[in-house]
């Protein structure tokens, strides 16, 4: 998977985090499609940040790269 296609994606859904305090870094990219991130911020400790993850990071990252299979929070 191209990790420089994963950090644009990312760098294009930032702004979206960061209008509600939080912010967003990447990990790692994993051979088995799995992207590792960290969520910061108000959105580290954010009672909706599952949600955050799966239906804002992981829907923007399959819809651009189909070979992400999954995105996980890190601490």
């Amino acid at each position: 998977m191209d990790v420089e296609k994963v950090k644009q994606v990312i760098e294009k859904i930032r702004p979206q985090l960061q209008m509600d305090g939080g912010d967003i870094e990447l990990v790692g990219v994993e051979d088995n499609g799995i992207v590792k991130v960290r969520l910061m911020g108000h959105c580290a400790g954010c009672m909706h940040a599952q949600q955050t993850l799966t239906f804002g990071v992981e829907r923007a990252l399959k819809q651009f790269i189909p070979e992400v299979t999954q995105v996980v929070n890190v601490a």
